[in-house]
Formats: structure tokens, sequence, C-alpha cells
């Protein structure tokens, strides 16, 4: 286990949890976190034996604020924080956002850079950069208008309005809603699933998932992943053991 001031790493099974742990100030992520989280994903991404990452926050109450509004408030210009979130979205093992309560900010960007978000009822998100006068970065409203698409993106970020749990659940933010006291049960569903799969084929996947919903034309048409897995003399092995 990796502590840090503003998070705590662990690892277990071949699963990494990052979880923020500011309680008092909503999770929130400062800019003296970001130099360990960073080397926390490096050091996931390098790590072949890698399953998942789970990022969750401490308490019932917020997943995250995300970065601190005074780290922008002297008007200097730090791209280590959106550097840490692009590092997140590209990580190679599927990624996992358990939100144990509301998100805001900049850590709504933070889960839409994960592949499955998990939030729990009674929350809600708000992202408030219009509000402020925040002009926000443009691999954030990329993610939004990705994940989201662009009528959601608009309505959240133009008009900086906060939206309820169900609300995000139909939108798509979320992948699913479930009781709080269900959560870690969800998160286990999700990391036991990924361990019965095969870990280069659910890597390779998700690298030629993210090209093509970033408009890479050659993802779409690219089947060398593909063809190097049906040669795979591994792959009658399990067909047959799947068979049984």
């Amino acid at each position: 286990m990796t502590a840090s001031p503003g998070f705590i790493y662990s690892q277990h099974e071949g699963v990494g949890t990052i979880r923020l742990d500011r309680e008092a100030q909503h999770n929130r992520i400062d800019p003296a976190d970001l130099d360990s989280l960073r080397a926390t994903l490096a050091e996931v991404a390098r790590d072949e034996s890698a399953i998942a990452l789970v990022i969750t926050g401490t308490g019932a109450k917020t997943f995250s604020s995300g970065y601190t509004l005074s780290a922008l408030a002297n008007g200097s210009i730090d791209r280590s924080f959106e550097a840490f979130l692009n590092e997140l979205e590209a990580l190679p093992v599927t990624t996992i956002c358990a939100l144990n309560g509301s998100v805001y900010g900049g850590a709504t960007d933070l889960a839409l850079c994960c592949d499955i978000r998990l939030g729990v009822e009674g929350s809600r998100m708000f992202m408030p950069a219009a509000r402020i006068g925040l002009h926000y970065y443009p691999d954030g409203m990329r993610r939004y208008v990705r994940e989201l698409g662009p009528t959601h993106a608009k309505r959240l970020l133009l008009t900086g309005i906060a939206i309820d749990a169900a609300e995000m659940l139909r939108i798509g933010y979320l992948t699913e809603l479930v009781a709080a006291d269900r959560l870690a049960e969800r998160v286990d569903f999700y990391t036991d699933a990924l361990k019965s799969c095969e870990a280069d084929a659910v890597r390779s996947m998700k690298k030629q998932l993210l090209a093509i919903a970033a408009g890479d034309a050659q993802a779409l048409t690219d089947r060398t992943a593909h063809e190097a897995s049906l040669r795979d003399p591994r792959l009658a092995q399990r067909i047959a053991a799947l068979k049984k």
C-alpha cells in the first residue's frame, strides 16, 4: 500500500485501487498530489499482471470535487491535472470509477476518463466552469462530447446546472446506479469478470475502441489484433474450456 497526502494506493490480485483521501475537503486533488498520482498510473501501465484500476473516494458524501480551485485562481498555466487525466484515459488496463458520492468540477472529467462508472443513489454531479468564468480545457470537452454526446455536453458545460443520480444514469454518465451499500459488490462483479477474460485481448480491444471513438479512420479497419488472436494456438484451448 502506498500513501500520499491526498490518496491511498493499494493492489490485490492484479486490481489496483486509488482512493482519494481528503474527506473533509470533498476528496479534492491538490497540485502536490499530481506527481504521485501520475507515477502510480505509470506503475500500473508497466505492470503486465495488472488487470484493472479502481478509483474511488473516502466517505459517503463526495467522490471528489476535482482539482482545487485555489490552484486556478492565481492565473498561472499548469497542465499537470490535464496530463494526469489524459494518462488515466489512455491507461492500457480497464479502469473503473466507483463514485461513492457526488462528483464536482474536474472530477466529473476524471470519471469520464474511466471505462466503467458506478454511481450511488442520492448523489449528483455539477460542472461549475461556466459559473466561475473558466473556459474548459479541450480534452475535457472532448470526453464530455464523446461519452455524453454534444447535446448533454452543451447542457452541462454551458449552463452549470447540477443533475441528480437518475439523470446521470439516463444520459450515460453512469454505467450503473446502485444503492451505496452495494457499490463494493458491483466493483467486485466487474473486477471478477475482468479476471476471467484474457488480459491481452482486453488491452488490445480497449486501445482500438479508444482510437475508434477518437475518429481514427485506420482503427475502423485495422484487423491486425483480430487476426493475431485468430492465429494464437491458445484460442482453441480457450474455446474448448468454455464449452465445458
